[in-house]
């Protein structure tokens, strides 16, 4: 294949053959090759691109192009192995180079891809290529604002089960793209005591640790929300591995470290924004989960500009 950008340093070139859902530096793409074209065929069909009348009656049909999807503005990207199978399922032929990996950061105005083929097929693939993008870019971008915002701490940030309804695994990919770390992924994973749990055992803190212990499954590990220092230090003593710390200010935060003194690990959660984040971090607590992540990060502004 020639060098479409020969000022360029070579970057990796994709076949329309190639397995676009390989891991490359940890960072595993969650979906088969099946279940990621089902996906972008049920997208492809939603935008009436095997239809597309625009494209139809103004392109003709033997035009071919090139384009580069770029950055409008800097971000970490997510979600390549969607675009690359969007335009290759509507032109198996297309010549493709990826220049920004999952994972990457790009600046504004860095080419995240490089396409060659069809016009018309480039022109129905575009919208649904750069939704996915979009959509997974801004949840890696926003996490790797919280990740850098506390960097030096040693303290992760994760993510929450605030997700839409049927991405859980591709948002929580995202989040993993941005260097952040996935809480539990369902209900099933892991235990997770909250306040209405509590609330059905009449604030038992010990009583709910202990059944927790009795009937999960032996690998799971046992976290539980308290909102005071002495909920904090009862679920200490009980043998929580987690403590999740609900909204708590910063000098409480402090006094449930000094309470728990190592004996469980801490979960900030509650009203953590990227103000707040590095004096959350600094007050001992390991992890803060920001449910911003998955439910409110703005996507990725990028476009697909033709030559």
């Amino acid at each position: 294949m020639p060098n479409l950008e020969p000022n360029l340093p070579p970057p990796r070139r994709v076949t329309p053959l190639e397995m676009p859902a390989v891991p490359r530096d940890g960072l595993r793409f969650p979906l088969t090759r099946d279940q990621l074209s089902a996906r972008v065929r049920e997208a492809l069909e939603e935008d009436g691109a095997f239809n597309d009348i625009t494209t139809i009656a103004t392109v003709r049909s033997d035009r071919r192009a090139r384009a580069a999807l770029v950055a409008r503005q800097g971000g970490t990207i997510a979600g390549i192995p969607f675009a690359l199978e969007t335009f290759r399922m509507l032109d198996a032929k297309a010549s493709m180079r990826v220049d920004k990996e999952d994972g990457k950061r790009a600046m504004r105005g860095d080419t995240v891809l490089y396409i060659s083929g069809h016009a018309r097929e480039m022109l129905s693939a575009e919208r649904v290529a750069l939704n996915f993008l979009m959509r997974l870019s801004g949840i890696a971008t926003l996490t790797s604002r919280y990740v850098d915002a506390v960097r030096g701490t040693g303290v992760k940030i994760l993510d929450t089960r605030k997700t839409t309804p049927g991405w859980r695994s591709l948002e929580k990919y995202a989040v993993r793209a941005g260097g952040g770390t996935n809480h539990r992924m369902d209900l099933a994973s892991s235990v997770l005591i909250k306040d209405n749990h509590l609330a059905a055992v009449d604030g038992q803190v010990e009583i709910a640790i202990r059944r927790a212990r009795d009937l999960a499954p032996p690998t799971a590990r046992v976290e539980i929300e308290c909102i005071t220092v002495d909920q904090v230090a009862a679920a200490a003593a009980a043998g929580a591995d987690i403590i999740l710390l609900d909204n708590m200010p910063i000098d409480l935060m402090r006094e449930c470290v000094r309470v728990t003194a190592k004996r469980a690990e801490l979960e900030a959660s509650g009203g953590v924004t990227l103000d707040n984040v590095r004096d959350i971090a600094g007050t001992g607590v390991d992890m803060i989960s920001v449910g911003a992540l998955t439910h409110s990060a703005a996507a990725l502004n990028l476009a697909l500009d033709f030559e």
